[in-house]
């Protein structure tokens, strides 16, 4: 028999990618929402539920989830993965970044969390899992609006943790530094990107995203009445 459901958002590349094949790799039926259905396939995993979904479309998601229990029963584990980083200055940055982020960062997290909840609220168990970044710990020079979505992430995990906890419901933050995916590629600012992966190369590379799917299982594996509230990781050389 598989182990209970989970659902992945932004799972079709880079760290949502990777936690899919490894929590198949540990007998769970999966969930696995992105935009790119064809990614999604690819990753040709058994017991795995496979859907095109914006995770900004709340019903879409909402019935997505519905689809699977159906098939796999109760969500066991929710990981809010998808995102964007449009890094800018707020003086030029076009204003519809910092909408895009908004919507993806912070209200689709939402939107996801409160899919899940309720059943999770009346077994009294289960886990949400919020990929932040370092970047919702501390500042960096054009970051402000995405930081700004990732000080959300932190802060409304932190009080989602309180709300639940007295239901057995566990909540995680992990917060990686520079990873090896595709988010940088989304900035349309080319001296940005460009300044970005010369400090990210002076770090010695950034991490690679099996790495963070690690901690995740890390997190999410520890017995039920432990939650490990919060993960940091970095590659070494990441001063920031």
């Amino acid at each position: 028999m598989t182990k209970p459901l989970v659902v992945i958002t932004g799972a079709s590349s880079g760290i949502g990618a990777a936690t899919a094949r490894l929590l198949s790799a540990h007998g769970h039926s999966l969930l696995l929402l992105a935009r790119r259905l064809d990614k999604l396939e690819e990753l040709s995993l058994p017991d795995a539920l496979c859907r095109k979904v914006d995770v900004t479309d709340r019903a879409a998601v909402a019935a997505a989830i519905r689809e699977a229990e159906g098939r796999y029963g109760p969500v066991d584990a929710l990981i809010n993965n998808a995102g964007a980083m449009l890094l800018g200055r707020i003086v030029d940055q076009p204003e519809d970044e910092w909408d895009r982020m908004i919507d993806l960062n912070v209200k689709a997290v939402l939107h996801a969390t409160r899919a899940v909840l309720p059943g999770m609220v009346d077994r009294r168990a289960g886990t949400v899992i919020n990929i932040s970044s370092v970047a919702g710990r501390k500042t960096f020079p054009n970051h402000t609006a995405y930081v700004g979505t990732k000080f959300a992430v932190h802060a409304m995990s932190e009080n989602l943790r309180e709300e639940v906890a007295p239901y057995g419901v566990r909540v995680v933050t992990i917060a990686p530094g520079a990873v090896e995916t595709e988010l940088l590629s989304h900035t349309s600012d080319e001296q940005i990107k460009n300044d970005y992966a010369e400090w990210k190369a002076a770090a010695g590379g950034a991490l690679d995203p099996q790495v963070v799917a690690e901690a995740i299982a890390y997190a999410y594996e520890q017995p039920p009445n432990v939650t490990i509230r919060e993960i940091v990781l970095a590659a070494t050389g990441q001063e920031s």
